[in-house]
């Protein structure tokens, strides 16, 4: 491998979009909706939070655009972030994204994966201990269902190193499979499914405090509608690409989601969503179909995570790429194959921490603690628009973001509300995720010192 090689623009903007399609439509929206339902037990409710939410990802979306048309490089916020804030605000959401926004989810998504890989072989779902590592500080906990994980991490972090090749084939087919199931059981439940319009009725009284705090979930579900611009600089024409990708990517994604809420709702009211136990996708298929489905929604599941697992190992390595690059990570991290014109040694040192995580359960916590700070450095990625608009006015810009000042600033208000909304009712989780920003200070003071 060898520092000077670069990457290389062999993504169409329609790869682009699959990486944002599946990086977003993970194993969330089966399952937030259970939370959403209680949170706000009103269908009239529940569906506006998803539009808005929505709504609130799109206008992102095309922020980002104008960001990556500018600033066409790897790495996504962590180079806006760094153009308008310095290096230390694009470090924090660099470090963030290391140790849990895609190593934290990587885990997560592949442990997921052996719990339902557990329908078809038992021995698969199994979370008993084979063996504990009795470190001091992490014990390691072996069990069958995390060898499965550790084995899908391994092989999709093999294919993506092997190149854009390899990896955009496989990105693309798991899409492809994931939107075509997924748009073929909202038809057909609507067609054939066993549901009732009744369940659309409004009942309940829903107080904002609710509904601010649904917004939580849903934004987590919307998450990685930006995923295009971390591989901006590997997308042809990325000025246009790159936009074009986050547009159809989120529009998808907004489709989907909603269609899949109103076939939610179609087929169970409300109410028996909250009581949910287990997964919706499930539930659902078994109220409007029968329970002979069950297999399929099970296979399809495993499909989608292995989608999304895909999407975040091929989008992370390319933050720490360009942290490296800076002199902000391990200089290892910025080498490029010399072959396979991808960051090599970063998707193993992702590969590895994901690993670590998935050994170490309490380490998994991380996810819970972070959710929030997803939406806060993209609230503050967004007002990157204002702070570069304003320095850098003369700059030509191949893209602008419609309705500039009032989008770009109405999603870093519903940001910051969302955001402020969960440090007033969940102090705990979100001051826990505050500290493990706050731990990469210590790390960000020594890469400086190192690189000067």
């Amino acid at each position: 491998m060898d520092q000077g090689e670069q990457l290389q623009a062999r993504l169409s903007a329609a790869d682009g979009a699959a990486i944002v399609v599946s990086n977003v439509i993970g194993g969330g929206i089966f399952f937030t909706p259970i939370l959403i339902a209680q949170l706000v037990p009103n269908p009239t409710a529940m569906l506006a939070a998803w539009l808005v939410g929505g709504v609130l990802a799109f206008l992102g979306a095309m922020a980002y655009a104008e960001l990556a048309a500018l600033r066409p490089q790897a790495g996504g916020e962590y180079v806006y972030l760094r153009e308008a804030f310095g290096p230390l605000a694009a470090f924090l959401t660099g470090w963030t994204s290391f140790v849990a926004g895609f190593s934290g989810a990587i885990a997560a998504g592949a442990l997921a994966f052996g719990r339902y890989l557990g329908r078809f072989i038992p021995a698969a779902g199994n979370s008993e201990p084979l063996l504990t590592l009795a470190f001091p500080i992490l014990p390691l906990t072996i069990s069958p269902q995390s060898l499965v994980a550790l084995t899908l991490i391994f092989l999709i972090s093999l294919i993506h190193y092997h190149g854009l090749g390899a990896g955009r084939f496989v990105q693309d087919g798991l899409t492809v499979l994931k939107v075509g199931f997924l748009v073929f059981l909202v038809l057909l439940g609507f067609a054939f499914g066993h549901g009732s319009a009744e369940h659309f009725a409004a009942e309940a009284t829903i107080s904002p405090r609710n509904w601010l705090l649904a917004l939580i979930p849903v934004m987590f579900s919307y998450s990685g509608w930006n995923a295009a611009a971390y591989v901006a600089e590997e997308i042809r024409e990325p000025t246009r690409g790159v936009p074009r990708a986050l547009t159809l990517g989120t529009t998808t994604v907004i489709i989907i989601y909603l269609g899949l809420n109103l076939l939610y709702l179609f087929a169970m009211p409300i109410a028996d969503i909250a009581q949910l136990k287990g997964g919706i996708l499930d539930a659902t298929g078994e109220r409007l179909f029968t329970f002979a489905l069950a297999d399929l929604f099970g296979a399809f599941t495993l499909v989608s995570i292995a989608a999304s697992l895909s999407a975040m190992i091929l989008a992370g390595p390319r933050v720490y790429y360009a942290m490296a690059r800076d002199g902000l990570f391990f200089s290892i991290a910025s080498r490029v194959h010399p072959r396979r014109h991808v960051p090599a040694a970063a998707i193993w040192i992702q590969a590895g921490w994901s690993a670590l995580l998935v050994l170490c359960g309490s380490l998994g916590e991380l996810v819970n603690y972070t959710g929030f700070s997803v939406m806060l450095f993209a609230a503050i990625a967004v007002s990157a628009v204002f702070v570069l608009r304003f320095r850098l006015p003369h700059e030509t810009r191949p893209f602008r973001t419609f309705g500039y000042p009032a989008a770009p600033a109405l999603f870093v208000l519903g940001g910051s509300l969302i955001v402020l909304n969960e440090l007033w009712n969940r102090p705990g989780p979100a001051l826990a995720g505050i500290l493990v920003i706050a731990a990469g200070l210590p790390l960000y003071w020594l890469m400086r010192r190192r690189s000067a």
